[in-house]
């Protein structure tokens, strides 16, 4: 049973550091620059593909691909066409990550925003009602992405049945779907309860050190589990205090100065 004083610290931990000024180093601060969606959710998909490895490697990749776009994903994906992303992006390298990949998912958006006129709404066709989580809807939005994409995209946009922790793809509708100080949200249609904790490394040894999961391993049975546990906090958005347990992780010389 969760510690009744558990929410009141969580949202001491959120006042501090739910902040604009505390985004960097993240590649979330690539995404709040774009103050239209239609940018911002193409932006987001590759910035937050590519967050994997040392921060500062994501940072140097996600710029060098947002570079070309020159603040325009959704003109640039649309007015280009596979030639021209396989010669953009042939040098591209990010750790597991090649030219090919990212070429490979500009084409998946591409073929999306064709068909569907954004990226938001392919996911709004594939999310049932009756769903408690979003991972109806993920399934069937990669499994789009990835079919348009003619190459396997397996690592960028893993297959929710495969039962990883899916932890790039829930930080990427974390963005898109709350809205704060820090998360700009724009995918109004899809509701921030049915979102999924990104389980990093930072939230799940504190979900570990908290009881709020048992497994060993951030799969994504965990990560349920631990949004359930944030549930009974905060219904309507699980996943409200998941920034600033990362910031805790990353910018305190003791990353759990208090017993939660």
């Amino acid at each position: 049973m969760l510690k009744c004083s558990l929410k009141q610290r969580l949202e001491t931990l959120y006042a501090k550091y739910n902040a604009p000024e505390h985004i960097h180093p993240d590649p979330l601060e690539f995404v709040v620059q774009f103050p239209d969606k239609g940018n911002r959710e193409i932006a987001g998909l590759f910035a937050a593909c590519l967050a994997y490895g040392r921060v500062r490697t994501i940072l140097k990749s996600v710029a060098t691909v947002l570079a070309p776009m020159e603040g325009r994903p959704r003109e640039f994906i649309l007015t280009h066409g596979p030639e021209d992303f396989d010669t953009i992006y042939r040098q591209f390298s990010h750790r597991f990550t090649k030219g090919g990949d990212i070429s490979a998912l500009a084409r998946g958006v591409r073929e999306v925003l064709m068909a569907h006129g954004s990226l938001e709404r392919c996911f709004q066709n594939h999310d049932p009602t009756d769903a408690d989580t979003i991972l109806p809807a993920l399934k069937g939005f990669t499994d789009e992405l990835r079919r348009n994409a003619g190459h396997s995209l397996s690592f960028l946009l893993p297959d929710p049945e495969k039962g990883s922790a899916l932890k790039r793809l829930n930080l990427f509708l974390r963005w898109m779907v709350r809205h704060d100080r820090v998360d700009p949200g724009g995918w109004d249609t899809i509701s921030p309860g049915k979102l999924l904790v990104p389980l990093d490394t930072h939230i799940h040894a504190f979900a570990l050190r908290q009881g709020l999961t048992r497994r060993k391993h951030a799969d994504l049975m965990a990560t349920l589990e631990v949004t359930e546990k944030f549930k009974v906090l905060t219904p309507q958005d699980p996943v409200k205090y998941d920034f600033a347990l990362t910031r805790l992780g990353i910018l305190e010389r003791d990353p759990w100065p208090f017993e939660l």
